[in-house]
This record gives structure tokens, sequence and C-alpha cells, in this order.
């Protein structure tokens, strides 16, 4: 037993109706009075929390300033309200990180997007019916690589994402160790035939990342990216499972759906350079308005990032390019940036292509969605004048 364990225990917080009853008679708890400009965006806000779920944090950039807004609670059982500076598990979104150092390794010379991943990690993709030989880096990067996603192989997603995840929590995984995982189901289709997303693609861009640099990826993107940004509230844990205080993440599994858990502890060892990162609103509107401004990219990057490819039914109303998704909002306007969900954290943080307006807002509950209609709330509302 770790020692995580032995001084941790679950709480097993409410029903998920008691809850969100609960939550809906202060709604803006940690807001204080709202700023106008906004109203349709804490709106949804509001109506997320009125759905169940236990808070939300959000932050807007653009070109009138900085707009903060929270509703509900980050603690199911001290009722602390949710605030601006809370940290919280972005997972897939530290794709769209790996994706920029992999472009300004390209940049520098020193990685080819269109050669075989064979090339730079000989021999570890193979087995039924996957070939590294066959894959390109750039297939990998943009999930047209068909490689098995990882989160669907049946061991793992029982041990993890299932209600067992509860005993396994604070178990140590490596990278090869879930590759090879997700190696022992076949292909979802020929490379470069289709799309659909594979989280495994994101622990191979890792490894290449690691091979090319000499480097951990995560000290990689801190060098490059999180350190120049200033972004103090990022960072990637391994396989510390604690998350900073206050806000805490909840979950309900299929197999007990009338019960709120508290998973914020947890070994995010498996989620790696797929998902693990730990940040706040404020850090993601920093890094997507660097990228999408052209501060962390040469041009020749940057396209090719934003070149994006449909997605089918898997993503509605979204395209996928390198690390970056253009999502359609309800109105048809086009923002980019990622979307990122993880035991009882979803996160979005999108914004207009020349990244001087952008939104990100967190869920600290999974069972919920509507964070994307937030999103389209702040982007397709008619703008109030400032009073």
């Amino acid at each position: 037993m770790s020692t995580y364990r032995m001084r941790t225990t679950l709480v097993c917080v409410t029903a998920l109706a008691a809850a969100s009853t609960a939550l809906v008679s202060t709604p803006a708890a940690a807001a204080g009075p709202r700023a106008p400009g906004h109203g349709a965006t804490w709106a949804a806000i509001d109506a997320a929390v009125a759905a169940g779920v236990p808070g939300v944090v959000a932050e807007v950039r653009d070109t009138r300033g900085l707009w903060q807004d929270s509703a509900g609670v980050a603690d199911l059982t001290t009722r602390q309200p949710r605030g601006h500076g809370d940290r919280f598990r972005a997972g897939s979104v530290t794709k769209t990180l790996v994706a920029t150092v992999m472009l300004q390794l390209q940049a520098e010379g020193r990685v080819d997007l269109d050669a075989a991943v064979d090339h730079y990690l000989p021999g570890l993709v193979r087995g039924n019916g996957h070939d590294g030989r066959k894959i390109t880096v750039r297939q990998l990067m943009n999930h047209t690589s068909g490689i098995f996603n990882f989160t669907e192989d049946a061991t793992f997603a029982k041990r993890v994402l299932g209600i067992e995840f509860l005993e396994s929590r604070y178990d140590d995984w490596t990278p090869q160790r879930v590759i090879a995982l997700a190696l022992r189901n076949p292909p979802q289709f020929e490379p470069g035939t289709s799309w659909k997303y594979s989280n495994t693609n994101y622990l191979l861009v890792g490894l290449i990342i690691e091979k090319l640099t000499g480097r951990p990826y995560a000290q990689e993107v801190e060098r490059r990216i999180t350190g120049p940004l200033g972004m103090r509230a990022t960072y990637f844990p391994g396989s510390d499972p604690e998350l900073p205080a206050p806000t805490r993440h909840y979950s309900t599994f299929t197999e007990d759906p009338g019960t709120t858990y508290d998973v914020t502890e947890l070994n995010p060892s498996w989620a790696w350079a797929a998902g693990e990162m730990v940040t706040d609103s404020g850090d993601l509107n920093r890094f997507f308005a660097a990228l999408l401004g052209g501060r962390l990219l040469r041009p020749a990057q940057l396209r090719q990032m934003t070149t994006t490819i449909p997605t089918g039914g898997n993503l509605p109303g979204q395209r996928y390019g390198l690390g970056l998704i253009e999502y359609e909002t309800s109105c048809g306007i086009p923002v980019w940036g990622h979307s990122g969900g993880i035991h009882g954290s979803s996160t979005q943080s999108f914004g207009t292509r020349d990244g001087r307006h952008m939104i990100t807002v967190n869920f600290n509950g999974d069972w919920v969605g509507g964070g994307k209609t937030i999103v389209s709330a702040e982007f397709c509302a008619p703008r109030q004048p400032p009073e």
C-alpha cells in the first residue's frame, strides 16, 4: 500500500440530486457583482450549475480587458465557493502544448513530421496490425494514425475509468506499459484513411520529444512554453496524486450512477503527455493567446497546426489540426483551442484565430456536459457596451 493511500480516505460526497439542489440556490456565490458585457456567458455558467455541475470557473480575455466569473462550489464538503486562480486537471488540453513543442522542433530542423514513427522509436509500434513503419509523426499529431486508443482497451477502461478506479487511483504507469496495452488491440483503421481520437498518439509524441531532446517531455514544455510565458500555476505532476487546494474534482461511475465520488487524488502517470497537466484558467488563456497570436510558432508551423481535417461523427462541429481543435460555435463562428477531460474535471479553452478573444471554462464534475454551450454563449451573444 502506498503512503498516499494510507493517509487518504475515499469520500463519497452526496447523492447527485442532493448536491445539485444545494448548488442552485447560490449559483454565483464566488462571483460577486457580475460585470456587464457577458450576460449570456454567465447565464450559461449558472445553467451548468443548475444542471448539476458542482462548480464552474471561467475567464475571458479580449480587447476590452479581463473578465472572470465563477459559480457553485470548489468543495462539496466545506462548501467553499469556486474562485479565480483555482487549479484543476486540464486533461487533453495538454496535447496542444506537446504539439507546440514538436512544431518548434520541426522549425529547428530536428524532426520531420512526415517521417515514420519507427524512424524515431524503432520497433515500438508493432503488433495486431500496427506498424510504426507505415505511420508518420504528423498522423500521430492529427489523429489519423489509426493506432488504438488505450482508454478504450477493456482492461484499462475497467481498471482506471470505471469504479475500480477507487482502488487503483494511486497505481503507477509508464507510457511504454500503456502503449503496450493499446497495441494488444487491432488498429482503428489503416494509417491516413480516416480520423479517430487516440490518446495513444500523444504518448508516442511525448516519447519522440524525449528522444530528440534528451530531456523529459514535461521539462521541455516548461523550458519552451510555460516558463517563458510566466504560467506559474501550470505544472506536470508525473506520479504525484495531489491537487492544490481548494478545488476538488467529482465523478459518478456507470456502476453507481446515483452517487458522487471525490476523485481529486489520482496518479496521472497513465495520462502523461496525453493529459496530465494541472493549470488554471488564466494560464490557459495566456498560452492560447500567445500560440494563436504567433508568439510561440513561426508562421509556417502555425499554418500546419491550424490546417484542420474533418472528424466525421467523432467530434460533431469540430475539425482537428495538429493538437488543435477548430470548433464551430452554435452561431457558426469558428474558434480555436482544445477540450480536456479527466476524472472529475472538464475544461474548454477556445478563442478567435488571432488569439485576441479567449475563454477558458472548467467544471469540477464530469457527468454534466455544456462546456461548449458556455463557449458559444461568449462568442455568439451580442456584445453589450461596458457601463
